[in-house]
C-alpha cells in the first residue's frame, strides 16, 4: 500500500489531497474484503464479484455515483500497479463498468450576481479585524473568478508566486503542472489592498498568499466560509461555493465567444473533452434566454 501511494506522489505527481483520496479508498476497500474474508495483501484472491459487491455495497449506502466511480478508479489504479511489479498477471478491476452519471451543472452565478459578490460591502470600522478579512475574501473572489483558479491552486499560492506589475501568477495546477494565469485589473486593485494589510494578520515567516484568522495558511474550509460571507454581504438570493467562481468565470468567457482551446489553457485543463463540458452549460443557458424572450419560441 505504501509503495503504490508514493508512487502515485513520486511518479504520478499527484498531489497531497489525491494521494491521501487514493489511501481511504483503498483503505475502505480492504476493510470491505476483510469482511468477505479476503486478505488485500493476497491480490489473486479478489475476483470481479468482490469488486462487484464493493461498488453495491457503496450505493446501499448512500453513496453518490461520483464517489462511487472514483473509488473504483482508485481500485484499478491500485491493481494496474500490483499488475506492474508483478504481483497479478489480470487487473480484474477493469471488468466493472462505471456506474451511469447523473448529468449536473454546477451553479453558475449570471453577471449581475457576480459583480454583487465582488462589489460586496465592507465592515463599517475600516480598521477592524472584519475589515481586514474583507479585503482578503474579496482579493480571494477576485482571484477565483478573474483567473478561474481551482480553490486548492489558490490557497497553494504563495506571496513570490504573484507578480503584480507583470498582472500574472505562476499556478501549481494537478499533477504538480505548472502555468501562469493572467490577472485582471481588479484582481490586481484588490491584491494590491490585501498585501497591504496581509502582515497584520499572518504568522511570522509564513509565505502563504491567503492566510486565515490564526496566521496560517488558510484552508478550503474557511475558504467555503469566506465565499458564502460575501453572498452574503452582496444580498444574493443563494450562495455558493468557491469553485462555482471558477465555473462561472469559464462560461461566461464562452458565452463572450472566447474560443475553447484558449480556455482550456487558462482552466488548466489536460483534456479538452473537460473543457467541453462548459460549452454545454452555455448552449443550455443560451436556449433558457431563447425561450424566455423569443415571441415565437412557444411554437
Amino acid at each position: 500500500m505504501q509503495d503504490f501511494l508514493s508512487f502515485l506522489v513520486v511518479q504520478k505527481g499527484y498531489s497531497e489531497a489525491t494521494e491521501k483520496a487514493y489511501r481511504v479508498d483503498i483503505a475502505q476497500f480492504a476493510a470491505f474484503l476483510r469482511e468477505q474474508n479476503v486478505d488485500i495483501s493476497q491480490p489473486h484472491t479478489v475476483n470481479r464479484r468482490h469488486i462487484q459487491s464493493f461498488v453495491a455495497n457503496l450505493f446501499h449506502r448512500g453513496e453518490a455515483k461520483s464517489t462511487m466511480s472514483r473509488k473504483l478508479a482508485a481500485v484499478r489504479s491500485f491493481f494496474r500497479f500490483l499488475m506492474r511489479n508483478g504481483r497479478l498477471s489480470e487487473n480484474v478491476a477493469t471488468q466493472v463498468r462505471n456506474p451511469r452519471q447523473e448529468t449536473r451543472h454546477p451553479r453558475i452565478l449570471n453577471m449581475d450576481e457576480t459583480c454583487a459578490l465582488l462589489d460586496a460591502s465592507a465592515p463599517v470600522l475600516p480598521d477592524s479585524r472584519a475589515a481586514l478579512l474583507h479585503r482578503r475574501d474579496v482579493a480571494l473572489a477576485e482571484l477565483l473568478y478573474g483567473s478561474g483558479l481551482r480553490i486548492s491552486e489558490a490557497l497553494g499560492l504563495d506571496q513570490d508566486n504573484v507578480r503584480l506589475k507583470r498582472q500574472a501568477l505562476r499556478v501549481l495546477g494537478k499533477g504538480s503542472r505548472e502555468r501562469i494565469a493572467p490577472l485582471s485589473d481588479t484582481s490586481v486593485s484588490a491584491l494590491a489592498a490585501w498585501l497591504d494589510v496581509r502582515e497584520e494578520l499572518a504568522l511570522l515567516g509564513e509565505q502563504a498568499l491567503f492566510v486565515g484568522v490564526r496566521g496560517a495558511r488558510l484552508q478550503r474550509r474557511e475558504a467555503g466560509r469566506s465565499i458564502t460571507r460575501l453572498c452574503r454581504q452582496a444580498g444574493l438570493a443563494v450562495t455558493v461555493s468557491p469553485h462555482s467562481l471558477r465555473h462561472s468565470f469559464a462560461t461566461h468567457l464562452l458565452d463572450a465567444g472566447a474560443d475553447l482551446r484558449s480556455v482550456q489553457e487558462l482552466l488548466g485543463h489536460q483534456r479538452l473533452t473537460t473543457t467541453q463540458r462548459y460549452t454545454q452549460v452555455s448552449m443550455e443557458r443560451l436556449i433558457q434566454a431563447y425561450d424566455k424572450a423569443h415571441p415565437r419560441s412557444e411554437w
